[in-house]
C-alpha cells in the first residue's frame, strides 16, 4: 500500500460531473497520492455520493487516500473559510458554477438560445462569481493552499488577477486538448509535448489557421486540426472523464510539492493555456524556443476573440460584436466593455435576464 503524507491534502468545490470526475481519478491515479480529499459542496447529498463511491475505488485500488464531504454554500464565503481553516488542504480546487455548461443540452430555452448566438465568452461573469468567492475565502482562512479554479479559467483567471486575486492556475481545457494529442503522437519518453490552446480550440476553428499550437520538444506538429478531430468528435460530458483525469494527476502533484510538466489554463492569471513547469507549488510557462511570453499572450488574446470575450491586461472585459448584438434590447447601457470590477453588477443582469429567457421556449 502506498503511504501518504499529511501535508498533501485536497480541497474539491462543487458536486458536478467536472467534481466527480476529478475525484473519481484522485481515488486511484494519484502519485504521490493525497491523505484526504474533501468534498465541499451545497448539495450535502451530492457531496456524500461523491466521496462514498471515491472512497470505495480507492479502497478498491489499494489507495490509502481518504474521501469525505462537508455541506457548505460557496457563495457564504465566512462558512467557507472558517471550513478550510479546519481541515487546512494544500490545494483547493473550485469547480462550482452558477452556469451549467450542460444546459443547452438538458434544458434548451431562450436562455440558452442567446448563449449560442452571443458566443461561450458572454458566461463569463456567471462562470466568475463562485469561483471569487471561493478564492477570496482561501485568502481569507490563511492556510498555506494553492487556489485553482476549474470553470472557464481561460478568462475568469485574468478577471481575478486583475482585481488581485490570487489564482495559481486552472484545469482542464488544454490540457484535455494535449491529452488527445498525446493520444495519437504517442511521445516517446522524455520528449516534451508541449501545447498552446484556448477554451474556444474545444472546437475546430473555423478559420485553420487559428488552429491549436503542438510542438514536440521545441519542433511544431503539423496538422493538428487532424489530430484531433476524433476527440472533438466525443461528446462533451464524455470529454469530462478525460479532463478530470488530467486534472486529478496534477492535483496530486501540486499537492505534493513534486516538480511537473503539464499544461495548464490561466497559469498566473493570464489568458488561454499554456505549457508550465510547476515545481515547489510554484507555476512558470514553459514556452518553446523562439516563442516569448509576449507573442503566446497575443496569440492567446486573439483566440479569446473566438469565444466572444477578452479580458485585457488593464482589467477590463470586452464582448465581442456578437455578445453585443445579442444582448441588445436585453440588457441596459453599454456591455461592450466593462471594468472587471462591474462583473458582479454585470452577473446581477445576466441571472435577472437568464430568469426571463429560461420561460421562453428554444
Amino acid at each position: 500500500m502506498t503511504t501518504t503524507a499529511p501535508d498533501r491534502d485536497i480541497a474539491v468545490v462543487g458536486s458536478g460531473s467536472l467534481a466527480r470526475s476529478i475525484c473519481y481519478s484522485l481515488a486511484v491515479a494519484a502519485d504521490p497520492p493525497p491523505r484526504t480529499v474533501t468534498v465541499l459542496a451545497r448539495n450535502e447529498t451530492a457531496a456524500q455520493e461523491i466521496a462514498c463511491i471515491a472512497d470505495a475505488r480507492a479502497a478498491a485500488s489499494s489507495a490509502a487516500t481518504r474521501f469525505r464531504a462537508t455541506a457548505v454554500d460557496a457563495r457564504d464565503r465566512d462558512a467557507m473559510a472558517g471550513l478550510l481553516r479546519r481541515i487546512a488542504p494544500r490545494v483547493v480546487v473550485n469547480c462550482a458554477s452558477v452556469q451549467s455548461p450542460w444546459e443547452a443540452a438538458h434544458a434548451p430555452s431562450g436562455w440558452t438560445r442567446l448563449l449560442s448566438e452571443a458566443g461561450f465568452g458572454l458566461a463569463l461573469p456567471l462562470h466568475a462569481v463562485l469561483a471569487r468567492e471561493v478564492a477570496c475565502a482561501v485568502r481569507s482562512a490563511g492556510v498555506p493552499a494553492v487556489f485553482v479554479n476549474a470553470c472557464y479559467p481561460d478568462a475568469v483567471n485574468p478577471v481575478l488577477h486583475a482585481e488581485g486575486i490570487p489564482v495559481a492556475c486552472g484545469v482542464g481545457n488544454v490540457a484535455t486538448l494535449a491529452a488527445a494529442l498525446r493520444a495519437v503522437l504517442r511521445p516517446r519518453a522524455g520528449v516534451r509535448l508541449r501545447v498552446l490552446a484556448h477554451h474556444s480550440h474545444l472546437h475546430a476553428p473555423a478559420d485553420p489557421h487559428h488552429e491549436v499550437r503542438a510542438w514536440l520538444d521545441d519542433q511544431p506538429v503539423q496538422d493538428v486540426g487532424r489530430l484531433l478531430a476524433a476527440h472533438r468528435a466525443c461528446g462533451r460530458e464524455e470529454l469530462n472523464a478525460v479532463t478530470g483525469h488530467t486534472a486529478a494527476l496534477f492535483l496530486a502533484r501540486l499537492a505534493a510539492g513534486a516538480e511537473t510538466y503539464a499544461d495548464l489554463p490561466g497559469p498566473l492569471g493570464l489568458p488561454g493555456g499554456y505549457p508550465v513547469r510547476v515545481r515547489d507549488r510554484q507555476i512558470t510557462l514553459d514556452l518553446p524556443h523562439g516563442i516569448t511570453r509576449k507573442e503566446a499572450i497575443a496569440w492567446q488574446q486573439r483566440m479569446a476573440g473566438l469565444d466572444g470575450v477578452v479580458v485585457t491586461s488593464s482589467g477590463r472585459i470586452h464582448l465581442g460584436p456578437r455578445a453585443a448584438s445579442a444582448l441588445a434590447g436585453h440588457l441596459p447601457g453599454d456591455c461592450a466593455g466593462r471594468p472587471t470590477d462591474s462583473v458582479r453588477e454585470l452577473t446581477g443582469q445576466l441571472l435577472d435576464l437568464r430568469d426571463t429567457l429560461r420561460a421562453t421556449p428554444a
